[in-house]
């Protein structure tokens, strides 16, 4: 290159010095480079390491809380939704930070509070229902109990052994009577159930008439109405109701609102 020596210019790395036709020239220190020198991490250029180390950042910092003797700041805001103040997480609460839009319950007066301590006053303490027991032990219990009535229930005598069910009845409380023991066709539907078990206890049966309360048959366990268009088979076989050979059952007069039976220690008492 010797015959050209006004073209072109050389490197200002000293290790460099390599003539480049095609100089650059940096903007920060000024001097002139090659092609492989021309970024400033490259030529290492003073000005601008000096810029990058004491850049400093212009941005917002962090976000203030706006509760009152509270130093602590957010990387990220941290907006209440009803008051829209920022607040630090351990204020951001309403109650943390005394809200203005915190809502109180009003306090009642002396006479509302005092009607409020009438009336539950004068409820009667219902007690709580006993656990019902688990299918597993209820079927225990019926084929345990099945096996005592075989020997002492009556029942029409021209039922066949295979369509014979057993059932041990409370009867209603106003009677007075024992429990009886009973066995009936499973193709019988509860409604014939009802007026057999009435006729053997001497019970009066309004179940034909206009009365306004009729006899009904519950399940023992839990109190649940037997409807008396099913047959006994149909509620054995389902899991709606839990009745099996050798349950306990519950018959008394109710209003036809009545779907579950209350009270059902005073039955088995």
């Amino acid at each position: 290159m010797a015959e050209l020596p006004h073209l072109g210019k050389h490197c200002a790395i000293d290790t460099c010095k390599q003539l480049d036709f095609l100089p650059f020239d940096c903007d920060g220190c000024g001097n002139t480079y090659c092609l492989q020198h021309k970024a400033k991490d490259d030529h290492q250029c003073d000005k601008h390491l000096l810029q990058t180390a004491n850049a400093e950042y212009t941005g917002t910092k962090a976000f203030d809380c706006a509760l009152d003797g509270c130093s602590n700041r957010e990387l990220t805001p941290v907006p209440c939704e009803h008051c829209h103040l920022n607040f630090c997480l351990g204020h951001r609460h309403q109650h943390d930070h005394k809200c203005s839009e915190l809502k109180t319950a009003p306090v009642p007066n002396a006479k509302t509070a005092e009607h409020v301590a009438q009336i539950l006053g004068n409820k009667q303490t219902v007690a709580p229902k006993k656990p019902l027991r688990s299918v597993k032990s209820r079927q225990t219990a019926a084929r345990v109990t099945l096996m005592k009535l075989k020997g002492q229930a009556g029942g029409d005598k021209g039922i066949p052994d295979t369509e014979r069910v057993y059932f041990s009845i409370a009867l209603p409380l106003a009677s007075k009577l024992t429990p009886k023991a009973l066995f009936f066709s499973k193709k019988w539907s509860v409604g014939r159930v009802v007026d057999y078990i009435a006729d053997a206890a001497g019970l009066h049966n309004p179940n034909n008439t206009g009365a306004a309360k009729k006899l009904r048959l519950f399940v023992g366990d839990s109190g649940q109405l037997l409807p008396v268009d099913r047959s006994l088979e149909d509620v054995m076989t389902s899991d709606d109701f839990g009745v099996y050979n050798g349950s306990s059952v519950i018959l008394d007069t109710v209003s036809d609102d009545v779907n579950v039976l209350p009270d059902l220690d005073k039955y088995h008492s």
